[in-house]
């Protein structure tokens, strides 16, 4: 296992499913959220995808050269600048939709809501995955 991110492409995931019939269990290094530090524990399936979204989430897209491009959001844009709330909450949906959708596990977002508040960028939603619905509210 690896420290980065390394979920299947949702090709390969099909692939394994069509092959086997079984959809591979996500596995990450679990992660104390309130802290940001690794547990030193494994965690699986919905834990997993819990843990691979607030790393996407914690990410700024294109900044880590040992990241695929594929990965991360582009959040920095709205620091700073005054958008309207409609904007905000129309692209960084899009944003976010795009960062993680790359995940074979996650289905749709829902009930996507986004606030800026100063320098801080705060984002909740409903993540449907294929280990049930999980709720996220971060703030970056």
């Amino acid at each position: 296992m690896s420290i980065l991110p390394s979920f299947l492409s949702r090709e390969v995931l099909r692939e394994a499913e069509g092959e086997t019939g079984v959809v591979p269990v996500p596995r990450e290094y679990g992660v104390d959220f309130a802290t940001g530090q690794l547990t030193g524990k494994t965690v699986e399936g919905k834990e997993a995808v819990m843990v691979w979204i607030w790393n996407t989430l914690h990410t700024e897209r294109y900044r880590y050269a040992i990241y695929s491009w594929m990965y991360g959001v582009e959040y920095e844009q709205y620091i700073g600048e005054t958008v309207t709330d409609a904007y905000l909450q129309a692209d960084c949906r899009t944003e976010t939709e795009e960062a993680l959708l790359v995940s074979p596990y996650i289905t749709q977002l829902d009930d996507f809501v986004a606030v800026l508040e100063g320098t801080k960028l705060k984002v909740s939603f409903a993540a449907v995955t294929r280990f049930g619905r999980i709720e996220v509210e971060n703030s970056v």
